[in-house]
């Protein structure tokens, strides 16, 4: 069963990329447009507003929100990617600056030890004894 399923998602997914393309579009307004002739020659309102609505719009709508949709998820995934990329660096900088201060005040650890050893070595005694 498992093995159906994933054959099925496969043709899912291979339908959906085909269909998401602006050539499936303008194949979709061809075909919507062969029958367009016949709807015209009614003369009904009510036949060439059908049309347009439910042959034209939806299989030409269809394929063009499709490729919209991707456009946004690719721009959504470029700017997540870029975010990413910043923090990063933003992070690595962080831990640069978190290793410098660690650095500096050790520094400034040992320059207090060797004044406060300084200032007992210079200091006089007050032992009388």
């Amino acid at each position: 069963m498992n093995r159906i399923n994933q054959a099925l998602e496969n043709f899912g997914g291979k339908i959906t990329k085909t269909v998401g393309t602006m050539w499936c579009a303008i194949a979709f307004a061809v075909l919507a447009l062969v029958s367009l002739p016949g709807a015209m020659a009614t003369g009904n309102v009510v036949t060439i507003v059908s049309w347009i609505a439910q042959t034209f719009l939806q299989l030409v709508l269809l394929s063009v929100i499709m490729v919209g949709q991707d456009l946004q998820s690719r721009a959504m995934a470029q700017q997540i990617a870029e975010t990413h990329e910043k923090t990063l660096a933003e992070f690595k900088l962080a831990q640069l600056d978190r290793r410098r201060n660690a650095e500096e005040l050790a520094d400034l650890k040992a320059i207090a030890n060797a004044l406060h050893v300084e200032l007992k070595r210079t200091r006089p005694s007050t032992d009388k004894g």
